[in-house]
């Protein structure tokens, strides 16, 4: 026999707050809708008026211009998309180098904030209030100017052992002739394997209590596959080395005077608030921690890494995602110090072709699609780090 009670139907009546809710959720929906068509009408009737072009054609005419610092092949013959897709690529590759340099350094001055060599704190200190008050505008021109006003010229760059050169020019450094993209996907390998390694070292230090090493395995596993991806190019032992010649230094890989502008500019500026984030982050944490962890036999080192900041990730993670967004769209200002990305080229193009609406629109799209993205992955590693409260 059926005990359970019929689920009540629901009643379509206005003095349903249910119902009342729908309505007001259908009409702000339809309201919102009407205003875009009305805006997206208003301005296609503007642009005709004013025999102004629309669409994204434009994207297959020839751009005719040049791009200074590129990831992949171009020349001024080919397509405003394929101009916008490097920059793109620079806007990536900024930030994708600064937010990996910029959370090394954060971390770093922020557990240095608890140093107990006050030397050590005090330049933590320093480093935090000096970086995080000035405008990144004026950092980003400042290190500029040292590029190209302090550094010598590139006919007497400064070097170390003959293989590393600064100057005027940029860095430049050796790199690899061959082989290069079999060894990063062994150290890709590697790196998913070190990764497997340091959680299987926690469940034992879980159930064991003995706390093994951390660095030297992983780091063996990402150096082992890395050599077997050499070994499956062949052995490739040509490098591509820097050398100085009478006006220039030529070879190897250049990191122009822009990019290394506006990459230490967004490193050091966002790296002060990353340090914030960090120390408050293990200020969260009780001392009772680590009293206990020292009451157990931990080292300093060992009650950091083991005890202090698996608990300040839940508190750290949310606020250092926002930095990662911080810095991914300050990455924008790059256009004042002349770096060619998705903002310097957006705007070339627009002088060029007049569409400045669908270029803008690029520009958003592209910049909400690299902040979406980082939020999911800071989201779900966020739910990965999580405490398991029993």
């Amino acid at each position: 026999m059926n005990n359970q009670a019929p689920q009540p139907k629901r009643a379509w009546s206005l003095n349903s707050r249910a119902t009342r809710g729908l309505i007001f959720q259908v009409i702000i929906l339809l309201l919102v809708f009407a205003s875009g068509w009305y805006l997206w009408h208003n301005l296609q009737e503007n642009m005709r008026v004013r025999g102004i072009q629309s669409g994204f054609d434009f994207l297959g005419s020839t751009a005719g211009f040049d791009i200074g610092e590129t990831l992949i092949e171009y020349n001024p013959s080919e397509s405003y998309g394929k101009a916008i897709w490097v920059g793109v690529l620079n806007t990536l590759k900024v930030a994708v180098i600064g937010i990996v340099l910029t959370t090394i350094l954060g971390v770093l001055i922020g557990v240095g904030r608890f140093s107990r060599n006050a030397l050590v704190r005090g330049l933590c200190y320093g480093y935090v209030e000096l970086f995080r008050n000035v405008p990144i505008l004026l950092q980003l021109l400042m290190w500029y100017l040292i590029f190209i006003e302090v550094l010598p010229p590139s006919n007497e760059a400064i070097h170390l052992g003959g293989l590393v050169f600064l100057s005027k020019g940029g860095l430049s450094f050796p790199f690899p002739a061959t082989g290069m993209t079999q060894v990063l996907a062994g150290a890709v390998v590697g790196l998913i394997g070190a990764v497997l390694w340091r959680r299987r070292m926690q469940k034992m230090f879980e159930l064991t209590g003995q706390d093994r090493n951390r660095f030297w395995g992983p780091a063996a596993l990402v150096v082992v596959f890395a050599v077997l991806g050499w070994v499956v190019a062949g052995m490739p032992t040509q490098w591509n080395i820097p050398e100085q010649l009478a006006f220039m230094v030529d070879g190897g890989v250049a990191a122009t005077p822009e990019f290394m502008a506006i990459l230490m500019g967004l490193v050091i500026y966002t790296a002060a608030f990353i340090a914030e984030v960090v120390r408050s982050g293990i200020q969260s944490v009780s001392r009772g921690q680590g009293e206990a962890a020292s009451a157990l036999g931990l080292n300093q080192k060992q009650t950091m890494n083991l005890v202090v900041l698996p608990q300040a990730l839940r508190v750290i993670i949310p606020p250092i995602t926002n930095q990662f967004l911080n810095l991914t769209k300050n990455s924008s200002l790059a256009v004042a110090v002349g770096y060619p990305d998705v903002v310097s080229i957006a705007n070339t193009t627009i002088n060029q072709s007049g569409r400045a609406v669908e270029c803008i629109a690029i520009i958003m799209l592209v910049y909400l699609t690299t902040s979406l993205s980082t939020s999911a992955f800071m989201n779900w590693y966020n739910q990965r780090m999580a405490i398991m409260e029993r």
